[in-house]
């Protein structure tokens, strides 16, 4: 077993944008993990619908 491992997790959220409006996508959380803990969310990103990748700061989770 590690000590130390980073783990990749994607699930539904929903979110806004101001040109969208309200929408549900697929959100992927990259975290760091010490001995099966999450510690700490290094990054997150989603998928749009065309395939592109955008960071999650670009939206925001309310209106």
């Amino acid at each position: 077993m590690r000590l130390i491992s980073v783990i990749r997790k994607t699930r539904n959220e929903r979110r806004y944008t101001p040109k969208m409006g309200n929408f549900y996508t697929k959100v992927t959380y990259i975290k760091k993990v010490i001995l099966g803990i999450p510690v700490r969310t290094l990054h997150k990103y989603r998928e749009t619908y065309y395939g592109k990748v955008k960071d999650c700061e670009s939206c925001n989770l309310a209106k």
